[in-house]
C-alpha cells in the first residue's frame, strides 16, 4: 500500500503456548506443557486451540486419557513495514479453552509460570 510519499505494509501473525488439562490414565487430573500453534488469525488460532482439546492434539506428549481443556498464551504480532524498515509490537492474551470450570482455570493459570 502507498501511503503518500512512503511505502507502508502491515502483516499480523498470531502464535501461542500454555498448559493443557487432562484426565491422567490412572485417575485425576494433571497439567502437562501445550503444543505451540501457529495461524494468520485469531479466531483460527482459536480454533486451532479448541480442536486441539476435542481430537486430543494439543497434548505435547504427555498422553492423557482425555484432555479437558487448556490454557493458552496468544501472543500477537503486528508487523509493520515502511520503506522496508520494519517495526515489531507484540501483544499477549490468555485463552481458556471451552469447558473449563473456575477451579480447572484456577489450577492451570497457577502452574502456567
Amino acid at each position: 500500500m502507498r501511503e503518500g510519499w512512503y511505502e507502508y505494509k502491515e502483516i499480523k501473525s498470531y502464535r501461542c503456548h500454555g498448559f493443557v488439562l487432562g484426565n491422567s490414565w490412572g485417575g485425576g487430573e494433571g497439567a502437562y506443557p501445550a503444543e505451540e500453534l501457529i495461524a494468520d488469525t485469531l479466531p483460527g488460532i482459536e480454533s486451532k486451540i479448541e480442536a486441539g482439546v476435542d481430537d486430543g492434539s494439543l497434548d505435547s506428549g504427555m498422553g492423557f486419557e482425555k484432555l479437558i481443556g487448556a490454557l493458552m498464551i496468544i501472543e500477537t504480532e503486528r508487523k509493520i513495514i515502511i520503506n522496508n524498515v520494519a517495526y515489531r509490537n507484540t501483544t499477549t492474551k490468555r485463552y481458556y479453552s471451552k469447558g473449563l470450570t473456575p477451579k480447572q482455570k484456577w489450577f492451570l493459570s497457577h502452574n502456567l509460570y
